[in-house]
């Protein structure tokens, strides 16, 4: 990230080797050393088709890593055997004929402003985030660490944000377009941040603007197989606590700290001019504009600052870090955020959150269902009352799903990795409502009926938003490339 303090070791254009290298998108503006380059692209318009084209005017993505098991949420197979179908039970919806698991009882009553798809595959049983956020064509291990691989394509919320970009000449929104929320990802683990939400191909410019939360949980969450126990936010906060803007947290009254920040900027003006004085400067100019504009005006602020919403509808959402995120990415919907990310990550350990290898259903039960069941409920319906669901995409996204097979040889039994059949759940925008797509057979293990790629989730989406999922974008040599790989729009998700 922007490291907004810098230090006293300079170089001779006045920047510090230290700032230079912590260039990055991660930070507050979203810019990077590309950026400072000057590098842009361009597109190919394609063709435009199909029903509810540009519906959705926004989007909430929210991502649980780690990945949920479809039998305990949205395909519970209640004829399968113990080993398949596990301790829990499947329950009826408000929509006749469609059950989903016992413990999400919030989502059945909305399950009528809703599209469940049943049948999601793919041949790669891996947390692969780029996989499932981009249109890259395959998993690849070696490059999955590296979010600046020059191999590495563009997160849909970076492919929205250039899209936009390109549509109005480059001219600065007023608030950023591709948010990302609580804090980068990967940044609260033991291991390196993985790929998958930058703007990658794209350059740095379009990596999304990420908040941070530099506070523990109010209390442990179940154990996930190993003797570290952590307060994990996701399960519990404390009301006063607060999202920031990565490395935007000082007092923005404090007119020194606003010097300095403004300091750093015509720094980065002064590096770019040493570097390649015969670019072009309007590329990195409107960056500069777009990078104090968010750091000096309060609009950003104020969006993300749920503290600011009544009590009873922070309570509706729940007193957790993702509930609370949620809140502020309808917040941020409302302030004019084209595109706005919820990452349910990985806290302490970089195994946990839904990836549940370990004591399995105590984490669901006590843990995870619960609380994704009350703040999507709440979610979906704070947007229908405000009249925002019919213009705003909602998608829950994650890498695959878990084996049909239940492993009792770990501690409080597990599942594993398994992307051959897995389910997601979608609302708002132009998605149909009431509708499951797809089936799988009697273990949940494999699809008998309309198999859907990741990639087809996000082609649709890209419609949805009033793209046509057949442009192009280009890569670091210029060559287009389709935006979300071998994705293809699927008008059965409208209903």
């Amino acid at each position: 990230m922007l490291n907004l303090l810098g230090n006293t070791k300079t170089l001779c254009t006045g920047l510090s080797r230290r700032d230079l290298l912590q260039i990055g998108g991660l930070g507050t503006f979203g810019i990077g050393l590309q950026d400072v380059l000057g590098r842009t692209g361009h597109t190919t318009p394609g063709r435009v088709h199909g029903s509810k084209f540009g519906q959705a005017k926004s989007c909430i993505l929210i991502y649980k890593y780690g990945s949920p098991p479809q039998h305990e949420t949205f395909d519970p197979k209640p004829e399968a055997p113990v080993e398949v179908q596990g301790t829990f039970q499947a329950i009826p919806t408000n929509v006749p004929g469609v059950i989903i698991g016992e413990h999400l009882p919030k989502i059945a009553t909305i399950m009528d402003r809703l599209t469940v798809v049943r049948s999601l595959s793919h041949p790669y049983p891996l947390h692969g985030t780029v996989y499932a956020t981009t249109g890259i064509p395959d998993v690849d291990t070696k490059i999955e660490a590296q979010p600046r691989h020059k191999r590495q394509w563009p997160y849909l919320g970076s492919l929205v944000d250039y899209l936009e970009d390109q549509r109005h000449d480059g001219k600065r929104p007023d608030m950023p377009r591709n948010v990302a929320m609580p804090f980068p990802m990967g940044s609260k683990t033991e291991l390196p941040p993985l790929a998958g939400p930058y703007g990658a191909m794209l350059g740095m410019r379009y990596d999304p603007v990420f908040t941070d939360f530099p506070y523990t949980g109010t209390g442990p969450s179940p154990e996930i197989g190993t003797n570290k126990i952590f307060n994990d936010p996701q399960q519990g906060i404390r009301p006063t606590e607060r999202l920031q803007l990565s490395g935007a947290e000082a007092d923005e009254r404090t007119l020194a700290r606003l010097g300095l920040r403004r300091s750093l900027l015509d720094q980065f003006d002064q590096a770019r001019r040493a570097l390649d004085h015969n670019e072009r400067t309007s590329t990195y100019s409107l960056q500069q504009q777009m990078a104090f504009s968010l750091v000096t005006s309060g609009k950003m602020h104020t969006a993300i600052d749920y503290t600011r919403e009544p009590s009873e509808v922070r309570e509706a959402y729940g007193m957790t870090l993702f509930g609370q995120s949620c809140l502020a990415a309808r917040r941020l919907i409302e302030a004019g955020t084209k595109f706005v990310t919820v990452f349910w990550d990985a806290y302490g350990l970089n195994a946990g959150s839904w990836d549940t290898h370990h004591n399995h259903f105590a984490r669901l039960k006590d843990f995870l269902l619960p609380v994704f069941d009350q703040t999507f409920t709440a979610l979906i319906l704070d947007l229908e009352q405000r009249g925002l669901l019919d213009e705003t995409l909602v998608l829950v996204l994650s890498e695959h799903g878990r084996t049909p097979e239940i492993d009792n040889k770990p501690r409080g039994a597990g599942r594993h990795h398994w992307s051959r059949a897995y389910s997601q759940v979608y609302a708002g925008g132009g998605m149909g409502r009431g509708q499951v797509i797809g089936r799988t057979d009697k273990s949940a293990g494999d699809v008998v009926e309309n198999p859907i790629s990741p990639k087809d989730i996000l082609a649709t989406a890209l419609h949805l938003l009033g793209i046509d999922p057949e442009r192009t974008f280009p890569d670091p040599e210029g060559r287009p490339m389709p935006l979300t790989g071998t994705g293809v729009f699927r008008p059965e998700l409208l209903g």
